[in-house]
């Protein structure tokens, strides 16, 4: 009891610590960022009142420390009901005050989360504007996490238009859908928290809108193995001067490095390469890296502008994943399969070759495919039998990449040749087919008749395969009879006739 008490006391520490740290006055942040920033707000009839009211509260202090206007921070917010409606534009409010009374004085919509639309409204009236700006641009959405509709293809659309997306739940439902649409890294960018608790993030988050929207910020915005795409905000207007930039890796102590004069490389940089790019350019793509390694990217104009300051930031490159790392079987037939692997490696594999062969010794047969392909057909296979393939890469690192699967083919499971059926008295039927297909392993008859109320019930029989005729009695008039050939794996196609019987006084 005394372990609990004590816990719930340093709890309640945290928590005060906590709370108080974040109504202290929020120092300004304005000298640092711009961008346009809009807000996504669940106020369907799903949210209460009470989280309604702490989320309008959330964004009240997570926005206080920024200036607004054209040139720093220019927010807007759009609400998520049955009708969703901008409530106010980027271009509304330029003065806190200002932002902070039309907060105050926002109603709750209810009705259903149709978030679809409400994207929509974003991208037509907020985004298409400032689309060949270069300012970053951030969507916050703030949700309860219940039923949002399918938001994953506009939520991809805003990504490939450059807008990073950022989400608050206060629900924990749907919670793989909000991995989905996050811009990464979700430990920042993907935040799910009990309502009450929500001003516990507000710096963390705050921080995070930040990172994004820092003004001249160097950004790398995708890293492989072996490249890295830089994105810059513009600097250099009119086509007049170029950008200069340096990368290079960043050694552990004590390991040899080199510099280029006039680079900027230091101690713990090596192999430092320079590149000039015009103008007009706002992002590079860098090449040849090494996998898994940890490098330093300066730019900086060329000549220097005494106004701009160089952009440096560091990164590391992910860890070489060689194709294929999965082989599967999307269909699978008597004399043939089709195989798919990846991932697709265009840029690093030279070809793929598969082998196949049945097991355990039959011989083996190869097939080379292009780089691009990642599926295959193989045919003229014999049913009913195990084979062993193997898919493997050849990477232009000179490294090779293999993976084997085992796959059996389907049974082939021919029907009857033949069916006859010879009545023997007024309820009676011989029943005699055809069939010697090898793999045989019986017969399975079912039958029915017509008149439900005098059949009752359908009935079913099963054979051995030496059986080639039996003698069914008590049958209703017009019953429907039907055999089928068993195999291994399965029945074959049934064969069915119907017996045409005479009830009792005709």
């Amino acid at each position: 009891m005394d372990r609990w008490v004590a816990l719930s006391c340093l709890l309640v520490g945290v928590l005060t610590r906590t709370t108080a740290a974040q109504n202290d006055p929020p120092e300004t942040v304005s000298d640092c960022c711009e961008g346009d920033v809009i807000f996504l707000l669940d106020s369907s009839g799903s949210v209460s009142s009470f989280e309604y009211h702490h989320m309008l509260d959330f964004l009240s202090k997570l926005l206080s420390p920024f200036l607004l206007g054209p040139e720093q921070v220019r927010v807007a917010l759009v609400q998520v009901g049955s009708s969703p409606r901008v409530e106010f534009g980027l271009e509304a409010h330029s003065a806190q005050h200002r932002l902070q009374e039309a907060l105050r004085s926002t109603k709750q919509l209810k009705g259903n989360t149709n978030t679809v639309e409400a994207l929509r409204l974003v991208q037509d009236r907020l985004l298409v504007p400032r689309k060949s700006s270069g300012a970053p641009r951030v969507l916050v959405w703030l949700t309860d996490g219940v039923n949002p509709g399918p938001v994953e293809g506009p939520m991809e659309e805003l990504r490939n238009s450059n807008v990073s997306v950022l989400v608050v739940s206060t629900g924990h439902g749907g919670y793989q859908l909000l991995q989905k649409v996050v811009t990464p890294p979700l430990e920042t960018h993907l935040h799910v928290v009990d309502v009450e608790f929500m001003e516990l993030i507000t710096q963390d988050f705050r921080n995070a809108i930040i990172e994004l929207i820092r003004a001249e910020r160097l950004q790398v915005r995708d890293v492989s193995s072996r490249t890295a795409v830089l994105q810059w905000r513009p600097v250099l207007s009119g086509g007049d001067g170029r950008y200069e930039l340096h990368f290079g890796q960043v050694l552990t102590p004590g390991a040899e490095h080199e510099g280029g004069p006039g680079t900027g490389a230091s101690t713990g940089h090596a192999g430092y390469k320079r590149i000039l790019l015009p103008a007009s350019t706002s992002q590079t793509t860098i090449t040849d890296l090494q996998p898994n390694t940890k490098y330093n990217a300066t730019l900086r104009t060329h000549p220097s502008l005494p106004a701009t300051r160089p952009l440096s930031i560091t990164f590391t490159t992910k860890p070489e994943v060689l194709s294929p790392t999965v082989v599967m079987v999307s269909e699978r037939g008597t004399r043939g399969v089709r195989l798919q692997w990846g991932p697709q490696q265009p840029e690093s594999v030279q070809l793929y070759r598969v082998e196949y062969g049945a097991l355990p010794r039959g011989p083996v047969q190869i097939v080379t495919l292009d780089h691009l392909q990642n599926s295959t057909e193989l045919s003229g296979l014999q049913p009913d039998t195990e084979y062993l393939i193997t898919v493997s890469a050849q990477h232009s690192s000179g490294q090779e990449r293999a993976m084997s699967i085992k796959v059996c083919t389907q049974e082939e499971l021919p029907a009857l040749s033949d069916l006859q059926l010879t009545t023997v008295g007024s309820k009676s039927v011989q029943v005699r087919w055809s069939g010697a297909a090898e793999g045989l392993r019986g017969y399975w008859l079912s039958w029915e008749g017509e008149d439900y109320s005098y059949s009752g019930q359908t009935s079913s029989l099963h054979l051995p395969a030496s059986s080639l005729s039996t003698l069914l009695t008590n049958l209703a008039p017009a019953s429907r009879i039907c055999v089928s050939p068993v195999y291994r794996t399965a029945r074959g196609e049934a064969l069915c006739c119907t017996a045409q019987l005479h009830s009792h006084g005709n």
